[in-house]
């Protein structure tokens, strides 16, 4: 999927939501424990909840690794699931990875020729090499983690040297290793004010930007400092959605809540004159 054509679809859905798929066991709704796969079957009803209303799904993986095989099958389906009902939809492996050359090789091998994820978050602490291996695969992307919303992002995040943030370093170095059609990074929501100046670095990357909802971040705040002439955003809100409710009506509780992002996000892009 090319930025152009993920922006037609944004145009087409009136939003710029990502919907995260951080499905714990221990919080879905009890009465679907007795399903063959309790994961699946839960992400299976948001999904059909909700794929009108995003551009994009994100699965954190830590949450399939933690059940072992089991969580991989439940993954998998997932992604195979989104393929074959809803191909228009962005796909976003949460994974965070980042290693020499030949093991993200690997990496990229398992999430883009088996899993066929559209995207991979990547850590760029290891540098150039080993990013590279995952933007040999024509039309995937690579996210790039840059400004998170954690707290911990002081501890590095924002040192400085010579005027400039590390954030800032790691984001002009590597935006040089991509294109606009191959990288995005990583901006949390609750640093939404940093945003013009991560603009004025990359003015026409994509941005994935979680942290509203759950963490506190503010979607008008992301929208009037990250936005450009082509969205240029994908906001994901995760637990504020898909907890939404947790009892039978769990799947429409979800909508509900993402109708509500997604009405925003509407306003937003009609303020900006994109729809």
């Amino acid at each position: 999927m090319t930025s152009q054509e993920l922006f037609e679809n944004i145009k087409k859905k009136k939003s710029f939501l990502c919907v995260g798929l951080d499905t714990d066991i221990a919080r879905i709704p009890r009465f679907l424990l007795d399903a063959t796969d309790p994961v699946f079957a839960f992400n299976k009803q948001i999904i059909d909840a909700t794929h009108d209303l995003a551009v994009a799904y994100k699965p954190n993986l830590a949450f399939y690794e933690s059940l072992g095989v089991n969580g991989w099958n439940s993954l998998e389906k997932t992604v195979n699931y989104i393929k074959y009902k809803y191909p228009d939809i962005f796909i976003i492996a949460d994974a965070k990875r980042g290693d020499i050359g030949n093991t993200s090789a690997m990496y990229a091998r398992a999430f883009f020729d088996h899993m066929e994820f559209d995207a991979v978050t990547v850590a760029p602490y290891m540098g150039e090499d080993s990013v590279k291996p995952f933007m040999t695969y024509v039309d995937k992307w690579v996210i790039l983690l840059a400004l998170t919303s954690n707290k911990g992002a002081a501890d590095f995040q924002y040192m400085t040297e010579n005027g400039e943030r590390l954030f800032e370093k790691v984001i002009k170095t590597s935006k040089e290793w991509g294109t606009t059609d191959s990288m995005m990074y990583v901006v949390g929501a609750t640093k939404a004010e940093m945003l013009g100046d991560i603009r004025n670095i990359i003015p026409d990357h994509f941005l994935l930007v979680p942290g509203v909802g759950a963490q506190g971040g503010s979607l008008r705040e992301v929208a009037e400092n990250g936005m450009n002439d082509k969205c240029g955003l994908i906001v994901n809100s995760s637990r504020g959605i898909i907890y939404a409710g947790d009892g039978e009506d769990f799947a429409a509780k979800a909508r509900e809540s993402a109708l509500k992002i997604q009405q925003e996000m509407k306003e937003l892009l009609k303020g900006k004159g994109l729809i």
